[in-house]
């Protein structure tokens, strides 16, 4: 409180900094997955963000996810003038030697930040070819919500100084959104708007084929639990509206191995020709009310309901988080949060392809929530997992 007063009185404690007209060239890289409507919503977000602050959208160029030929683009934009260069990579930035920073790099410029404290926003990268900022937008730039490249572009349009110090002390006051894997949220949970409806979806229709002649799903643990039960159990703990267990092979023994469990079954009747079948069935058995759906593998019972209430926690398609994924140290893993736009596309899978394949599909709508243990990426398929698994206290 000193210090806010001595400030005040030593002058004004305000100042207004015009924007300038910043000539801002766009770089869009592209893997073959990527959607169309993807690149046109980045264009059109970064268009409106550059327009609302005095500048000038140059035209974009659209590149292969490379790091050669973005750095091509951007020496092409700074041979029109360029006075701001943004860069849209078509996957999240993983480290200052990924593609796009590379770039940067190779085209003479250098890397101030990796990383922003600011949520939506934390994978910005800031850097500069000369007297040229250079930044490599995070993903919710495609969305024209506010977000962190919002307070980044502000102090760049104003001509004001930005490195490491500074994109770091936008921690301060910047997270934009609660949600429950934070410590201390801002709201109180009873203050929030009502909770979406999310489903748990537990696929044990599988043949068990790779633990053979055992179905995996009944291996009994050593509190006498069956498999499933465990994974189960899990899912019932967790915030969640409704488990649903879709079921196929030995169904009796499956159903029986939940006996008394508040679940609700549906059965895949062509489970047999892979896990599309149990995916259909899961996803058209769920209530029209149903926001979004977890979808949990019925052979992974160290998945615990506190990071399965993560992934839950994390859901908000309003602000592009509409597919959760966990990871750990960088690996993608299981389950995965879907909200009820992807449903059609789930339902109408074949074969035994996954709904991980959508994914490629949609990166610009993926939130990605890292977890503390590799329960995410352990599945037990196989006689050596299960024996591994019994042997586990």
């Amino acid at each position: 409180m000193a210090r806010a007063a001595s400030l005040l009185g030593a002058g004004a404690p305000l100042r207004i900094e015009a924007f300038r007209p910043l000539r801002t060239g766009l770089v869009l890289s592209r893997l073959p997955q990527l959607k169309d409507a993807a690149i046109r919503n980045t264009i059109e977000a970064t268009r409106q963000r550059v327009a609302a602050r005095g500048g000038a959208l140059l035209d974009p160029i659209e590149t292969p996810h490379e790091t050669a030929p973005i750095r091509a683009a951007i020496d092409a934009l700074l041979a029109q003038g360029a006075d701001l260069v943004l860069i849209a990579g078509a996957s999240a930035v993983t480290d200052r030697a990924d593609v796009a920073p590379a770039a940067i790099t190779e085209a003479g410029g250098r890397i101030d930040r990796f990383g922003m404290p600011v949520d939506p926003g934390n994978l910005l990268c800031f850097g500069r070819i000369g007297a040229v900022p250079a930044i490599v937008l995070p993903g919710c730039a495609r969305s024209p919500r506010l977000n962190g490249i919002d307070f980044v572009l502000d102090r760049v349009f104003a001509g004001e100084p930005l490195d490491d110090a500074l994109i770091a002390s936008l921690g301060i006051g910047g997270l934009l959104k609660d949600f429950a894997p934070r410590p201390e949220p801002r709201v109180p949970r009873a203050a929030r708007r009502t909770a979406p409806k999310i489903a748990v979806i537990v696929l044990a229709a599988g043949r068990s084929s790779r633990a053979a002649p055992q179905n995996k799903l009944l291996a009994r643990l050593q509190d006498g639990r069956a498999l499933v039960a465990a994974t189960v159990d899990h899912a019932l703990a967790a915030r969640a509206a409704l488990v649903l267990v879709v079921t196929g092979h030995q169904d009796d023994a499956v159903r029986e191995a939940l006996t008394g469990r508040p679940v609700r079954f549906v059965h895949a009747a062509g489970f047999a020709s892979g896990m599309a079948a149990s995916l259909a069935a899961g996803i058209n058995a769920l209530p029209a009310d149903t926001a979004a759906a977890l979808i949990c593998l019925g052979d992974m019972p160290l998945v615990d309901a506190a990071a399965i209430d993560r992934l839950i926690a994390a859901y908000d398609p309003d602000e592009g988080r509409a597919i959760v994924v966990p990871t750990h140290r960088g690996r993608r893993g299981n389950p995965i949060l879907w909200d009820r736009s992807f449903f059609p596309e789930i339902a109408a899978l074949t074969g035994d392809a996954g709904a991980r394949h959508i994914l490629a599909r949609h990166v610009d709508r993926i939130a990605e929530v890292e977890m503390p243990d590799d329960a995410v990426l352990r599945d037990f398929d196989t006689r050596d997992a299960l024996a591994e698994l019994k042997d586990r206290p």
